[in-house]
């Protein structure tokens, strides 16, 4: 597969034709010129924020949901624009993003922005075990993959930093 880092105009066509597509990219927020990783995050926090009074055992279910939706979009995706693990499929970034998030759920409004950023520096500088997922697992499962335990470990982090609060 290629490992091209801007998409064309073509490319953007493509993805965009589909469903899958219009979910890997996060809805178009991984299409940014830069930081897609970054965007998809961003952008992720508009439904959890909107969603944040359901219960827990919903917002399990969302993200379980959300997650083998991902793998399915993130893999078809891939295929369309020849490239595993495109920056533009940040499907990823909104499951991670709201499993780090779980513990904020029951904070104050401000317990978001350290779930971010944790979530942003497990995602980016991926510590075992997650560059070991995200170097040997491919296709859709590995694209999600690495930022689900990039979640779990904002979230372990988050949940600590909030119970000296």
């Amino acid at each position: 597969m290629s490992t091209k880092y801007v998409l064309d105009a073509a490319d953007r066509r493509r993805l965009l034709a589909s469903p899958a597509g219009w979910i890997a990219c996060g809805f178009g927020s991984g299409l940014v010129p830069k930081a897609q990783g970054t965007a998809g995050s961003l952008a992720a926090l508009v439904p959890w924020l909107l969603l944040r009074g359901l219960p827990l055992s919903v917002w399990l279910s969302i993200i379980v949901l959300s997650f083998a939706l991902g793998v399915w979009a993130c893999d078809v995706a891939g295929r369309r624009i020849g490239v595993d693990d495109h920056r533009s499929l940040v499907w990823d970034e909104f499951v991670g993003q709201w499993v780090a998030l779980l513990p904020a759920l029951w904070a104050p409004w401000w317990a978001v922005i350290p779930g971010f950023v944790l979530f942003r520096l497990f995602d980016v500088a991926k510590p075992p075990p997650i560059g070991w997922f995200d170097r040997r697992v491919k296709g859709g499962l590995g694209v999600m993959l690495d930022d689900l335990i990039a979640g779990i470990f904002a979230a372990v982090v988050l949940r600590i930093v909030l119970s000296f609060v």
